[in-house]
């Protein structure tokens, strides 16, 4: 099967890397069913990289839908140690504008009906989450934004992102509920991510785009498809040229991640004692610590 270190997840309007060399297109079964579409693995600046559409690539899967376990542990087998997750969002502050890019340290999890953790049936991991991203990699990804000339962007190195359920938008009052938590952003997908990332000894961040203002603002109009579907399609845009940029400085030095050995001290089951269908399910998460 193809490999590669490093892997793109794309969110609404990124279905597709353009800038993708000698690409293979790659199935993947996973214990826990099949991912949102088939990997694209190509290079991208001299690396091997694999993508994946997360509502697929004709965006046939609401949040809810999408097979969170099942994206992780394919980029897992593929051999990724280091997970860049683009993701459209509203703002909920004033000086985070439409256009603009966060590099979310922090999450705050409003979803209901999302499956985020790999273990479960006889084996009890807790791993730490105090830190959901990977500082390393986000200042990877904050200082490849930050070399490139985009006009009408502003970077902002830091955020909390509100993960809700969705599929609808937010009500006011759930709008201004988030901003009384200093939130930044507000999003569908990326929570149940960085949980599985984690897990799975990945290196994770997010690169949120900002496509409106949720519902918030007096001197907005409240969020609208049309609106969304604007600012997606110039996200996208600007999105690729920092994946692109951010590729080439991961590759030329990948930075040691505390993600790439969380399991070491989370696995309260004793292994000889767990059930045996549930460490062959788990293998490739646990194989180095049986």
């Amino acid at each position: 099967m193809a490999q590669a270190k490093i892997g793109i997840i794309g969110g609404s309007g990124l279905y597709q890397m353009e800038a993708l060399k000698d690409i293979e297109e790659v199935s993947v079964d996973t214990p826990f069913g099949s991912p949102s579409d088939a990997l694209i693995v190509g290079t991208l600046e001299g690396a091997r990289v694999a993508f994946l559409a997360r509502h697929g690539r004709n965006h046939h899967l609401m949040p809810t839908e999408i097979p969170f376990r099942a994206n992780i542990h394919a980029m897992k087998q593929l051999g990724v140690e280091y997970i860049i997750s683009a993701s459209a969002v509203g703002s909920l502050q004033e000086e985070v504008k439409p256009l603009d890019m966060v590099v979310t340290d922090q999450f705050i999890d409003r979803t209901r009906n999302r499956i985020s953790t790999f273990f479960g049936e006889g084996i009890v991991a807790h791993i730490g989450f105090a830190d959901p991203v990977c500082p390393h990699l986000a200042g990877v990804l904050a200082d490849a934004i930050a070399s490139l000339d985009l006009s009408e962007v502003t970077l902002h190195r830091s955020g909390t992102y509100v993960c809700m359920e969705g599929p609808a938008f937010s009500t006011q009052a759930e709008s201004h509920l988030y901003r009384s938590w200093d939130a930044t952003v507000v999003g569908m997908t990326n929570l149940p991510e960085a949980k599985l990332a984690k897990e799975a000894e990945i290196a994770y961040t997010t690169l949120a785009l900002v496509t409106d203002y949720d519902c918030w603002h007096p001197q907005h109009d409240n969020v609208s498809v049309e609106m969304v579907i604007g600012n997606l399609q110039r996200n996208a845009t600007n999105a690729q040229k920092v994946i692109q940029a951010a590729v080439q400085r991961l590759s030329d030095n990948p930075p040691a991640s505390e993600a790439h050995s969380v399991l070491k001290y989370a696995i309260l089951t004793p292994l000889d004692k767990a059930p045996a269908q549930t460490k062959e399910k788990l293998e490739l998460l646990l194989k180095k610590y049986l």
